[in-house]
């Protein structure tokens, strides 16, 4: 097979909720051709199956560096941040992804997330008595 189809084949394996299946398609593609779009789906995979999340980053990240303006690759970061439970950095991650084009499973993963809304008083700390209580009322008012 060449890499081109070993890639596909892994690609048909994730969005069959098989990563284990897509890791073995992905490393035999990598291990033919080092492109910057199997290198982060391999970090990905890697991140879920093997638990690798320092290597699996590396892998996402210089796949990021390679093709800056490729959306899937931000998503792909995105999702091993959140393995590794790494919120707030995904979230950013994720951000950074949209920019460079409008992608579904990067929206999709955002909404899942839960993102909040700005403080009503960005001056003062999220958790302080006046932004929680207000925005709280603003909200049920349906002003917010």
């Amino acid at each position: 097979m060449a890499a081109d189809e070993l890639f596909e084949k892994g690609v048909s394996f994730l969005k069959e909720n098989n990563p284990l299946g897509a890791l073995a398609y992905f490393e035999k593609a990598y291990s033919i051709r080092k492109t910057p779009e199997v290198q982060s789906y391999l970090g990905f995979c890697i991140a879920i199956e093997r638990g690798q999340i320092t290597e699996a980053t590396r892998l996402c990240k210089d796949a990021i560096e390679q093709e800056p303006a490729n959306p899937v690759h931000y998503l792909n970061l995105g999702r091993v941040y959140i393995k590794e439970k790494r919120k707030d950095e995904a979230i950013e991650t994720l951000r950074r992804g949209l920019s460079f084009g409008d992608n579904t499973d990067i929206r999709l993963l955002l909404e899942s997330l839960g993102l909040r809304k700005k403080p009503v008083f960005p001056f003062l700390p999220r958790g302080n008595f006046l932004n929680k209580y207000i925005g709280l009322l603003l909200s049920r008012l349906k002003m917010r």
